[in-house]
């Protein structure tokens, strides 16, 4: 390729049509495919039009929604003709992907530029989609940046698609007219995605991660229903910024509503930073020349040292399936097949370095396996036969096809890929609740992961980590293993500058309250237990976290990073079946008595009470517990007391003040 003419002229020149510009092609050579939305459709077609005088090509692409299928053509000729190498990272459980697993090539994202910069994978041909030039020659590769303009610039021969309806976006998105062998001018609207609502299972865990969320943060979020819930749900936070490998529609809507900013990332800011994009037209019209937007190629967007340097960095990601250890597998299914074109494990390391950073994983807590045939056939490649004994059963009407429904969290993985080592892992994300894996034991990971569990699910998981020696023999989950967390009834509150979190506790949370009470002074055990105490026992504790949450419940007061936070404060409520009333008891640290603790329990009980049915509260307390009495009174509602040996307080929600 010469430059001493005006690119112009060799503009004109390069101009070719699709029949010509794909006969260059030749038997035996590697042919790069533009990416994601930015494939050029016409030329793919081109290529799969000639294909019956090609031998041994390979198609080198990162996962393709096959507007042209070139693996059909593959198949029907046992590879001789065509040859795919989709560059994907993660398993492929799903049957449509399962299919073509011989296809895939199992790369961190953030390598692939070098292996096509270095020649380690060397390209024969690039054909990729661009825009127009501009006044100086530069065309945009658009929507798909990735590892496109590595491919291009690496490959000995280069046909351009030239698209008018492709959006400039700027960053290091260009290549020079110059630098293209042929161009084949043809307009075509770009291949989109439209969102559909994400399912209620989806928007309760966008409700859990919301809550993890600080206003300043810096997001990576990937292409599927759980992390669509998440950011539509994100409409209140404030000051977020965009580092990601996608840009979509929801990340759109929030910076048109302010939310997204761009100003605290402590790194590109005012950058909206991504290597491609999947969404809609009006998407695609927002990225055109937008200043606020950049797209950079994978090996910048994902490299592990880049995402680290922002500030808050949060990696959102979905998987399929964790382990009690904290393994997990990130697979994609047929519906979110970019899920498993990733740089999830670059992202979650990035994330866990960054200051104030958190990695968060989130998965349905059950999946559905279809059987056919054979019981077990298709769920032994996932999981344990043993740990298969508890499953729910959906048949499919007409086709005969039984479908099991599944526990995505299992006692050991087996079979399966591992996207993210146990020791990479943070904040795990159910429907049931929320997680951090961090600094905790083998045995701490087993009951936090089956805390969030499906119920269905818990006292079979709990079976199963008992057999491979992760929990003790003894340990039980009490009403826990059916509770569902009321994630509503959590709340943060700031007292004196400090953020104090009121949630209802977990079966994970004995040991934050053990050491509660073996902090409390002397006079606050006897005035919570009635008498001196010294020892907090596992079993005395285990009735506090081992909760129902209808006719028990404990809230607790809790200060710090979520998964290290300490418990200052603990309110509970014991129901008496017999008369309907619930019997309520409190404890405060010493250093956060008289702040308003005591009646933030106190009041986030009797409205749950209230809404659960039960008619009223009582405390049993001695006549010398001021801060008992000032407590209850405090409740809107008429109290009565008896004195015996003790003082007995009891209001009714039916007698208002």
């Amino acid at each position: 390729m010469g430059t001493a003419n005006y690119w112009a002229d060799d503009y004109v020149h390069k101009k070719r049509t699709v029949k010509d510009a794909v006969s260059h092609i030749q038997s035996g050579q590697r042919v790069f495919i533009g990416s994601y939305c930015g494939e050029p459709q016409t030329l793919v077609s081109g290529l799969a039009g000639i294909s019956d005088r090609l031998s041994d090509v390979e198609i080198i692409r990162l996962m393709s929604r096959e507007t042209t299928p070139l693996t059909k053509i593959a198949d029907k000729t046992n590879d001789q003709v065509m040859n795919i190498r989709s560059i994907y990272l993660g398993s492929a459980k799903s049957e449509e992907l399962a299919k073509n697993t011989r296809f895939y090539t199992p790369v961190n994202m953030a390598e692939v530029p070098r292996l096509f910069s270095s020649r380690r994978i060397p390209i024969d041909v690039a054909m990729i989609q661009v825009t127009p030039p501009d006044d100086f020659g530069w065309m945009s590769l658009g929507v798909s940046v990735d590892v496109t303009l590595s491919a291009a610039l690496s490959a000995d021969l280069v046909i351009a698609q030239v698209n008018s309806k492709m959006p400039m976006v700027l960053g290091h998105s260009f290549i020079h007219v110059n630098d293209v062998d042929f161009i084949v001018e043809l307009d075509e609207d770009l291949m989109t995605i439209t969102s559909n609502p994400p399912p209620q299972k989806a928007s309760r865990i966008g409700q859990h991660i919301v809550r993890l969320i600080e206003d300043g943060s810096t997001l990576q979020i990937g292409l599927d229903a759980a992390s669509q819930a998440t950011i539509q749900a994100l409409s209140n936070k404030n000051d977020l910024g965009i580092h990601s490998q996608f840009l979509t529609d929801d990340m759109m809507h929030l910076y048109s509503m302010g939310v997204i900013t761009n100003k605290k990332k402590g790194f590109n800011n005012g950058k909206m930073v991504a290597s491609c994009s999947v969404g809609t037209k009006a998407l695609y019209d927002f990225l055109h020349i937008n200043p606020a937007v950049e797209f950079q190629p994978f090996d910048y967007v994902n490299d592990l040292e880049i995402i680290s340097r922002h500030n808050k960095m949060v990696s959102l990601n979905v998987a399929q399936t964790i382990d009690l250890f904290g393994q997990v597998s990130c697979d994609a299914q047929s519906y979110t097949l970019y899920a498993g074109v990733s740089g999830i494990s670059d992202f979650t390391r990035g994330a866990n370095r960054s200051k104030g950073g958190k990695s968060i994983i989130m998965l349905n807590s059950t999946i559905t396996v279809k059987v056919n045939g054979d019981e077990n056939s298709n769920i032994n490649t996932l999981y344990k036969k043993d740990a298969l004994q508890n499953i729910l059963y959906t048949t499919t009407a007409n086709e005969g096809v039984t479908e099991k429904k599944v526990s995505s969290i299992v006692p050991q993985l087996n079979n399966t890929v591992v996207t993210i080592p146990r020791e990479d892992i943070r904040y795990i994300v159910t429907e049931f609740g929320a997680v951090n894996l961090f600094g905790k034991s083998t045995q701490e990971r087993a009951f936090a992961l089956i805390s969030i569990a499906h119920p269905e699910f818990r006292d079979e998981l709990l079976s199963e980590a008992k057999k491979i020696g992760m929990i003790g023999q003894d340990r039980t989950l009490g009403e826990s293993v059916y509770g569902i967390y009321p994630v509503k009834l959590e709340e943060n509150i700031t007292i004196n500058g400090e953020k104090i979190t009121l949630r209802p506790a977990k079966p994970v949370d004995d040991r934050r309250i053990q050491e509660h009470f073996y902090q409390l002074d002397k006079a606050d055990v006897i005035s919570r237990f009635f008498h001196e105490k010294t020892r907090f026992l596992r079993d005395d504790v285990e009735v506090m976290s081992q909760i129902d949450y209808k006719r028990n419940l404990t809230i607790i007061a809790l200060v710090g990073e979520m998964g290290f936070d300490r418990v200052v404060g603990v309110g509970s409520y014991y129901l008496e079946p017999a008369t309907n009333m619930a019997e309520v008891a409190f404890s405060v640290s010493k250093e956060y008595q008289n702040q308003g603790i005591g009646r933030a329990l106190i009041r986030k009980l009797s409205e749950s009470a209230r809404n659960r049915g039960i008619a009223g509260l009582f405390a049993v307390t001695s006549t010398g517990n001021k801060n008992m009495i000032k407590l209850f009174k405090s409740l809107p509602y008429k109290v009565q007391s008896e004195i015996d040996e003790d003082m007995l307080l009891s209001c009714r929600f039916i007698e208002a003040k």
